[in-house]
């Protein structure tokens, strides 16, 4: 009588899900943890961490100890071979730093991946090691919320969302980091092992039902509660378009609503149309730019999508009782000194 994993193993041509991880410096261990325990359940029964459905390798230039972000600290397990040997390589970016998160060997051995045609993924800020490379240009890139705007400015031809968890297609991947990491890892073993696989491996962790590539990431913009995921990720949309504004008919269309539809959700949850929560988005992003930086206030017009410095000003007042002006000159310094 076969196991079910053998069955499995049969059903797949004999070929386990091979993954290759490549660690940046100061990586998030919880998303790197996250996805590679996805796949060493997956890859047996139960909890059994056989490596029989799927297998990894951490790959690195030396063996020298990599730390993450919270100073654990993990070894490559390989150095960098032939990158057909992987279904996917993953790079697991972290903290943003202005030093190089990899080193040069490594980026060479990643622009090899690609030329190789095995699909890159940028998991958490993994993105912008691949963007730097060069190698995210025709990806719609998924980001984290936190990091849309450094992504943006850091590379501002590249097409890239803050509203979804994921995104995967033939040749790369990108997730937002965190528990999406997950989330992908559960696709790429549906995809590659089965559904048996996956739910084991999500029954293990805790983890109800992965979540999909057309999911909201858990953010609620302006603090209004709606259980509605269309305008949650039109609320993120606005706050990711601040300066480049986005018109409501294209918002409309990118969450799968028209333009009617949209501004009948938004008046029934927030009793405003989608114009005026935007407008609001955009303010309120100017308010913070008033109270934490020395930014002139005719920038921070410009900033927030203004062409009209005085009807800027004029606008922000009613919204919030005071000219931009009254409310900078009202904020407490503080004790060191600094803006």
């Amino acid at each position: 009588m076969k196991l079910p994993q053998q069955k499995a193993r049969e059903a797949t041509g004999g070929k386990r899900l091979q993954v290759g991880f490549v660690l940046a410096r100061s990586f998030t261990l919880s998303a790197f943890a996250l996805f590679v325990d996805t796949l060493r359940l997956a890859s047996d029964e139960a909890d059994k961490s056989g490596r029989i459905l799927a297998d990894w390798k951490v790959l690195g230039s030396t063996r020298h100890l990599i730390t993450s972000s919270c100073g654990v600290q993990v070894a490559p397990t390989s150095d960098f071979v032939d990158p057909a040997e992987f279904d996917y390589v993953a790079v697991v970016g972290g903290l943003l730093r202005n030093d190089l998160a990899v080193d040069h060997e490594t980026l060479a051995f990643l622009k090899k991946t690609a030329a190789r045609r095995v699909p890159l993924i940028g998991i958490c800020t993994g993105t912008f090691i691949l963007a730097e490379a060069g190698l995210m240009g025709q990806h719609e890139t998924c980001v984290s919320w936190l990091h849309y705007q450094t992504f943006r400015e850091r590379f501002p031809d590249h097409p890239v969302r803050a509203d979804r968890l994921y995104n995967l297609d033939r040749e790369r991947g990108s997730c937002a980091g965190g528990s999406s990491a997950a989330d992908l890892a559960a696709s790429i073993v549906r995809r590659h092992v089965g559904r048996a696989a996956e739910r084991n491996a999500l029954e293990v962790l805790q983890i109800d039902k992965a979540r999909t590539a057309f999911d909201i990431q858990p953010r609620r913009p302006l603090e209004i509660e709606s259980g509605d995921d269309r305008l949650r990720a039109a609320l993120i949309l606005m706050e990711s378009h601040v300066e480049k504004k986005i018109s409501i008919p294209a918002i409309a269309k990118s969450v799968g609503l028209s333009r009617r539809q949209l501004e009948r959700i938004f008046i029934e949850n927030t009793n405003n149309t989608p114009a005026a929560v935007y407008q609001k988005v955009r303010l309120e992003r100017a308010r913070q730019m008033v109270l934490k930086t020395r930014t002139p206030l005719v920038d921070i017009a410009v900033e927030v999508g203004f062409t009209n410095a005085s009807y800027f000003a004029k606008t922000f007042k009613k919204v919030f009782g005071h000219s931009p002006g009254t409310l900078r000159s009202k904020r407490r310094p503080r004790p060191d000194g600094a803006p």
